[in-house]
């Protein structure tokens, strides 16, 4: 199988969020038939739920992967568990890990387990600009340019905290 290449979300607010996000990425990369090709900079974003938590560190990597999408997310939400997330009924509150599938490839996927694009892409700027930085002249599954959509949404407070990640 020739390699995909996606791109996760990454975003922490607990347990020392830049380590987490630094962890990840190499676990990430160390993953079976896939390797990191990119990471943003790590970015301060205020938090999307409940505003009495920390502010969350996010970043977006592209990988080469010959894995499936499916079988891409079991993978990615093991590295969550190691790294302590607990799946909670609150929505959107404080964790020590969160990787999301926001694009793999071209694919447009809706299964029970799995939307890719991610559904909360478009409105997202911890998702958005360092995707951006990344890959500036993507075009979204839809058709839509990354640059035409990030023009309808403000940066919120997004500041880079870390540039020149490394994942080796």
């Amino acid at each position: 199988m020739q390699s995909v290449i996606s791109y996760i979300g990454l975003g922490s607010n607990l347990a020392q969020p830049d380590q987490q996000l630094q962890d990840a990425l190499r676990a990430i990369h160390g993953l079976k038939d896939t390797h990191v090709k990119q990471c943003s900079s790590f970015y301060a974003s205020k938090p999307m739920g409940p505003q009495d938590q920390p502010d969350y560190v996010n970043a977006v990597v592209a990988i080469a992967t010959q894995l499936s999408a499916g079988e891409l997310l079991p993978h990615l939400q093991a590295i969550e568990q190691l790294h302590g997330r607990q799946r909670k009924s609150e929505r959107w509150g404080p964790r020590t890990l969160d990787l999301d599938i926001i694009l793999y490839g071209d694919e447009q996927i809706q299964s029970e387990n799995l939307v890719v694009p991610h559904y909360g892409m478009k409105t997202r700027e911890f998702v958005l600009y360092p995707l951006r930085e990344i890959a500036p002249e993507l075009v979204l599954p839809c058709g839509d340019s990354l640059v035409s959509v990030l023009k309808s949404v403000p940066k919120n407070g997004l500041e880079v905290i870390r540039k020149n990640v490394t994942w080796k």
